[in-house]
């Protein structure tokens, strides 16, 4: 079979798409939420020492101390809230312009990577204020938590997000929001480029479109996995954004004129002074899948305002090693959460198939 034939021949119904990809994601995301916890745990930890270092003992920790439900699961209401709107919009939008984009001649690999971009762009609207919620109740635990001190202390998912908007206006439920696309467009777009490949490989391969479990679990974990290694560096960069602590507390309305009035003097004095209690801090939050990378002590802050001169210092700062810190963790979490998530997607689709059979001429468009 060929790769025109396979792409021809497996073309479901866009709803179909759209119903596997929410709840294939949303598994996905799921069955890795323990992992996302400990990750936002260790980025977010705003002592020092750290409380939290090696992935094995922070789990330990985190669940001996304040248990599943409350701790390694903590966020996992609006994690579930986001993720399957998310990854609805999310796959409606990448099927449909793959297809369009490939009726019109459109090479494959430049029609799946533009379809990623796409269809991660249009998640974001819905995906990075519910990943904002996420990662504050994670990095808080439970309600008046008296094992981790985080400067959150919210009594639920709603309890945060009115808290939120009253006290820190509603774009604070978009924090992070340009860092998360210059990481997640360009991870989108790579991820599904080479799991199509893989995908079509496999097929010419098995000379059938029925792959097998260990094949759909392996085409998507490395087209996650490799997808993951060659953003490492824009995830280092997302990181120290996100974890670098402002200890003055900026009003709401002034966020913006306080940022572009603050001169080279009022700086020197933030420095010079002694650390505020947490609950002053403000702290960048992470909207998305966790990043993998911990700043190593005494790393240099970065400029908010420009993703290639934090990657321009890192390197010059610390080399190419400073570009891949924690490539390691990111390899396993974007490997297996991949994996997971595409194998649900397909098998659901099979299901659907079944389920609600449709006309051969209505699964062309």
């Amino acid at each position: 079979m060929t790769f025109e034939d396979g792409e021809l021949e497996g073309r479901p119904p866009y709803i179909h798409s759209m119903i596997a990809g929410g709840f294939g994601g949303t598994t996905g995301d799921m069955l890795m939420h323990s992992l996302d916890t400990v990750k936002t745990r260790q980025q977010g930890d705003p002592h020092f020492p750290p409380k939290y270092t090696s992935l094995g003992s922070s789990y330990y920790t985190i669940w001996r101390q304040e248990g599943v439900r409350r701790g390694l699961y903590g966020g996992w209401l609006p994690a579930m809230m986001g993720s399957f709107p998310g990854t609805v919009l999310f796959f409606g939008t990448y099927e449909w312009s793959k297809r369009h984009m490939l009726g019109y001649g459109i090479q494959p690999h430049l029609a799946y990577l533009t379809a990623g971009f796409l269809g991660d762009f249009a998640a974001s609207i819905v995906y990075v204020p519910s990943e904002v919620l996420k990662t504050r109740l994670q990095l808080q635990g439970r309600f008046n938590n008296p094992y981790f001190k985080s400067g959150y202390n919210y009594r639920g998912t709603f309890d945060a997000a009115k808290t939120i908007i009253k006290t820190e206006g509603f774009p604070e439920l978009f924090s992070g929001y340009k860092a998360t696309l210059y990481r997640d467009l360009p991870f989108s777009a790579l991820q599904f480029m080479f799991y199509e490949q893989f995908q079509s490989w496999a097929r010419e391969y098995k000379k059938s479109r029925d792959l097998g479990i260990p094949l759909e679990l392996l085409t998507g974990a490395a087209g996650g996995g490799l997808a993951g290694v060659i953003t490492c560096p824009l995830d280092v960069v997302k990181t120290r954004l996100q974890t670098q602590i402002d200890p003055v507390p900026v009003p709401v309305a002034n966020k913006q004129r306080d940022r572009l009035a603050t001169g080279p003097k009022e700086k020197t004095f933030k420095q010079s002074q002694s650390p505020l209690p947490p609950k002053q801090q403000k702290r960048p939050i992470s909207t998305s899948s966790p990043s993998t990378h911990t700043p190593r002590p005494g790393a240099i802050p970065l400029d908010e305002d420009s993703v290639f001169r934090g990657l321009k210092l890192i390197y010059k700062t610390e080399g190419i090693g400073g570009w891949f810190r924690g490539v390691g963790p990111r390899f396993v979490w974007t490997s297996v959460q991949s994996g997971c998530m595409l194998f649900l997607y397909q098998t659901i689709l099979r299901q659907l198939e079944v389920w609600l059979p449709i006309e051969r001429s209505d699964i062309s468009g």
